[in-house]
């Protein structure tokens, strides 16, 4: 199957306005030339604009709410889509982020990205929330089935930072990352969709951070 478009998914960190920083991530986007791009933990309305200035050719789109990080979402023009803010991925909690659904529209074909930051704790509750978060997801997953005609038709992905840490807990109770990666596996498999492979793990958090690299960054897709 040829392919119909390219998608670029990063998670900044507490991206702001600040202008060399700015210049960095503008350049680098470029190089990969996507024809779709979100960008999470986007903080503040200059970076909005300035993405729209660097970036002439693209239609842009940001989720709103209390919460002070958002995920930018940004579309080639051109290309048929359709945009909405999904509150219901902040799993009751308002301080959380929702999610950013794009739809894109081929001949017949519908195509739903979904941008997803989800809960960064290794507590129980930030455990919990993750798994309530992809629980909606892949709910959503079997929305889209049946309105495509049936399980497995629907194409739809769901990616972003979904902070796959595991969880920290006493008397020998701990659940390491890859559990957690395990079940979002198998929960995965039942709506006929997988977790993609990577070349590495894709989180890096400075040269002074006491915490190690953890494989946070997830896409997860149709079969």
């Amino acid at each position: 199957m040829a392919k119909l478009f390219s998608l670029a998914s990063w998670n900044v960190e507490h991206f702001k306005g600040e202008p060399q920083r700015v210049d960095r991530v503008v350049a680098f986007l470029k190089e990969q030339n996507p024809d779709v791009l979100g960008l999470y933990e986007v903080e503040g309305k200059v970076v909005f604009s300035q993405m729209v200035e660097n970036f002439p050719g693209y239609q842009f789109h940001i989720t709103e709410g209390p919460q002070t990080q958002e995920i930018l979402v940004g579309v080639r023009n051109g290309l048929t889509a359709f945009f909405t803010q999904r509150v219901e991925f902040k799993s009751g909690n308002p301080s959380l982020r929702p999610g950013a659904l794009l739809t894109l529209h081929f001949g017949n074909d519908n195509y739903s990205l979904l941008f997803l930051h989800t809960k960064s704790s290794g507590t129980p509750v930030g455990l919990g929330l993750r798994d309530d978060m992809f629980d909606r997801a892949f709910k959503l997953k079997k929305t889209l089935d049946k309105v495509a005609g049936g399980k497995g038709k629907a194409n739809f992905m769901f990616m972003g930072d979904l902070n796959t840490m595991g969880m920290t807990y006493p008397f020998d109770k701990s659940i390491d990352a890859d559990i957690e990666l395990r079940k979002l596996e198998n929960e995965a498999s039942k709506v006929k969709m997988r977790r993609l492979g990577k070349n590495s793990k894709t989180w890096w958090n400075g040269p002074k951070s006491s915490y190690p690299k953890s494989d946070l960054d997830q896409v997860v897709a149709s079969e």
